[in-house]
């Protein structure tokens, strides 16, 4: 009866109620009644035990007048929730919050978008108040899945859309304020959260809007609201969320087929690299390596899509933070160049031989793939981007040498391809290698076998090899084994342009880098021997090539006579380009070197006065500092193969060259004459033979010839023959060396068994 009279009577009523009533005036057009709001705040301050009763009313008089469609209302009444929550203090707010919360959970789910808006805006301005007492039964799952779906709002009005997402995105970023740093509260990083939050956002940041057009509303793109959300969340990441939060854009990239346009995916990776901490930014890199693996059954454009992110965010990434595992970043993309030859060569991306994919898409990606290992080296240091260099050449497939990158089931063109590919990735690495030591950089486990490549019969391959050596030419000692491998490059009669261009270049880095008296006088020798290369008779070399051959030599020794020598070197060389000029350009670069190049018909006839005479250079390096390294003119250049070389030659010439055999008969002493072995035989047995240089030219020549066009059971024979002989003036050497001593007597005693020849049991030998 009591509670009736309260209800009927308005002055009987709890004065928390009469102050809340007294807020709201006749016409909600005229807004709050400030100056009893202001009573009501001090008396909710007075009494914060009746904050809870306030916020309560407050409710309960805004779920009535939504009831009744006075929105006015409504709007008061969430006003005058604020005010009281930004004027109580930080201990008594929880008495207010779950009227707040649950009040907007009644606009929220009301079919009105204004309400929607108004509902979102409170939620920001609580979102920012800084709490001092924690709250352990709050819940903010409703608001992640409304303001998500606010986020997708497809209202028919533009403009109204607009507002509900830009409200939609500023709630999502309310809650993630407010949720973040509390541990208490509901953890915003698990994936159920992250699914609906991530889309939401993706949603909007995909969507082009013209900023003009809002620069007369004042309206907020929802492009640009998204971008600073999705920022401020990657920037509260912890180590252990980054995975939750990269995982629903790798989805929702491959839901709506976003890869292949590839400009929306790397615009995506570009914020989420600049936003995360710079010591988290690998875990990014692994989940795209992780992706592109799940993915190497999917179309190349797919597979572009995300190899083009990966470069991007690689040159993003801080400086040698590639994380732990920086060859298998490596591994996995050289992974990815096999299986796309095999795409290539087979015509189908998948195993079951249904998905067709065309060459043109599959060199896109490989393409994509060399560059990205060149993004990925470049934030390497120093010493990992030359494991990453051996890394490589330890898969690149070279018979006898190096085993294949995997199993490539397109044969001997997939792994042609695979070489040109990996050879393109080694440059990639190489151009940005800035070391003043490969000496020890670069061991010469990496140095032979890329050397060896120079002597291949592809010319792509040769090239790139040129094009690597010129990027790695250092201040060591490495010089003589690029001056054998460009000497026996020019002896390839497949060589091009390119590859002589490429050779001129790598003698002219040669000589800038390495440039002292002995190495000029070194390459000087080696020009020298190229000139003998392009006039011998024995070479099955072209026109064009002995061409060539003089053009490179003519156009390195003009740049070589004005690095220092003196000047008479330097007349010398011009004197010889002039005669060219005037009789014989077909012997100079600007002929040669042009896209048709002017030769001579048939044989190719250079008169003495085009070639650069040995004996005049010796003259006029004379007197000065260079004369101390004359004296190696005197010593014939002969290249010297190694192993590897001959594995990578496609003929057994290297192997003939380098054994410098003596098959002729006529040399070979007498097999029935001794004679006593004096210091006097060992020095004619070393002397020069001076007079008969060229006919040992000639006969060497001669093995050369018998070696390559003799059957094989022939060589055999002959071989075995020699090697009989040589056994059996081994067997009288020995037996002159070892000849007893004469007895006092002078008569020679008994020869017994010789000593080489005594077996001594296994405990005396040390």
């Amino acid at each position: 009866m009591d509670d009736c009279l309260c209800g009927c009577c308005w002055a009987l009523r709890p004065r928390y109620k009469r102050l809340v009533d007294n807020i709201f005036p006749e016409d909600p057009e005229d807004g709050l009644v400030k100056a009893n709001m202001e009573k009501l705040t001090f008396f909710a301050l007075s009494a914060p035990e009746k904050l809870d009763r306030i916020a309560a009313y407050l409710s309960e008089r805004l779920t009535r007048e939504l009831n009744r469609h006075r929105y006015g209302y409504v709007c008061i009444a969430m006003e005058a929730m604020e005010q009281l929550l930004l004027a109580c203090h930080c201990q008594s707010i929880n008495l207010l919050v779950e009227s707040f919360l649950s009040t907007l959970r009644l606009l929220l789910e009301a079919d009105k978008p204004h309400l929607h808006i108004l509902a979102t805006s409170s939620f920001v301005k609580f979102a920012n108040i800084e709490e001092d007492t924690p709250s352990y039964h709050r819940s903010y799952d409703f608001f992640v899945s409304r303001f998500s779906e606010m986020c997708h709002s497809e209202h028919e009005d533009l403009d109204i859309q607009n507002k509900i997402r830009v409200s939609g995105i500023r709630g999502l970023q309310g809650v993630v304020r407010k949720t973040v740093d509390d541990e208490l509260q509901v953890n915003i990083w698990e994936p159920r959260h992250m699914e609906q939050i991530v889309p939401a956002l993706l949603v909007n940041l995909q969507q082009h809007t013209h900023t003009s057009r809002y620069a007369h509303t004042h309206v907020e793109s929802p492009a640009e609201q998204t971008e600073v959300c999705f920022r401020e969340l990657l920037s509260r990441a912890a180590y252990g969320h980054i995975t939750n939060a990269i995982r629903p854009v790798l989805m929702h990239l491959d839901s709506h087929s976003l890869w292949e346009g590839r400009s929306f995916a790397v615009q995506c990776f570009q914020i989420i690299m600049y936003s995360i901490q710079s010591q988290h930014s690998h875990l990014v890199i692994q989940q795209l390596l992780g992706h592109l693996d799940a993915n190497s059954k999917s179309p190349a454009s797919v597979r572009a899509g995300i190899v083009e992110v990966l470069s991007e965010a690689a040159v993003i990434e801080a400086t040698g933070s590639v994380g732990p595992t920086v060859l298998e970043v490596f591994n996995t993309l050289l992974r990815q160049l096999r299986q796309s030859v095999d795409y290539q060569l087979t015509g189908y991306y998948d195993n079951t031989g249904k998905r067709e994919t065309t060459s043109a898409e599959e060199k896109t990606l490989q393409d994509g793939v060399i560059k990205t290992i060149g993004s990925f080296a470049n934030t390497l240091p120093i010493y990992q981007r030359s494991e990453v260099m051996l890394f490589i050449m330890g898969k690149i497939p070279v018979p006898g040498i190096y085993p294949a990158l995997g199993s490539p089931n397109s044969g001997l063109e997939g792994s042609r391809m695979i070489q040109v590919m990996l050879l393109k990735s080694l440059l990639q690495v190489s151009e940005r290698y800035e070391s003043c030591n490969l000496l020890t950089a670069l061991p010469s486990s990496f140095l032979e076998p890329l050397l060896s490549f120079t002597l291949m019969e592809d010319p792509e391959i040769r090239l790139l090899v040129l094009s690597i050596l010129t990027s790695l030419i250092d201040r060591r000692h490495n010089l003589p084994s690029f001056g054998q491998h460009v000497y026996l490059t020019c002896k390839e009669e497949s060589s091009g342009r390119g590859h002589y261009q490429a050779l001129v270049t790598l003698l002219a880095v040669l000589s800038v880098e390495l440039a002292n008296e002995e190495v000029v006088v070194d390459l000087i020798r080696l020009v020298l021997a190229l000139q003998e290369l392009a006039l011998s008779p024995h070479e099955c070399l072209s026109v064009f090539n002995r061409c060539g051959v003089h053009a490179v030599c003519a156009a390195f020794l003009n740049l070589l006579s004005q690095l220092g020598p003196p000047p008479p070197f330097h007349l010398h060389i011009t004197q010889v380009i002039e005669h060219r000029q005037g009789n014989a350009p077909h012997l100079l670069p600007k002929d040669v070197f042009c896209d048709e190049p002017r030769l001579p018909q048939g044989e190719l006839m250079v008169d003495e006065t085009f070639l650069f005479v040995q004996s005049k250079i010796c003259e006029a390096l004379t007197g000065s500092s260079y004369s101390a390294h004359t004296e190696r003119f005197n010593t014939p250049y002969t290249p010297q193969l190694t192993d590897e070389d001959r594995l990578s030659k496609r003929k057994s010439i290297g192997d003939v060259i380098s054994l410098q055999i003596d098959m002729d008969p006529q040399y070979c002493p007498d097999t029935q004459q001794t004679e006593q072995i004096t210091f006097e035989t060992l020095k004619n047995a070393i002397e020069d033979r001076g007079g008969v240089e060229e006919e040992e030219r000639r006969r060497r020549m001669q093995v050369v010839e018998r070696f390559q066009t003799a059957p094989f059971e022939e060589i055999a024979a002959h071989c075995g023959a020699r090697t009989s002989l040589l056994q059996s003036k081994l067997d009288q050497v020995f037996d002159l060396i070892i000849r007893p001593p004469p007895s006092p007597s002078g008569h020679s005693p008994p020869r017994s068994t010789p000593l080489y020849g005594i077996k001594f049991p296994d405990l005396c030998v040390y």
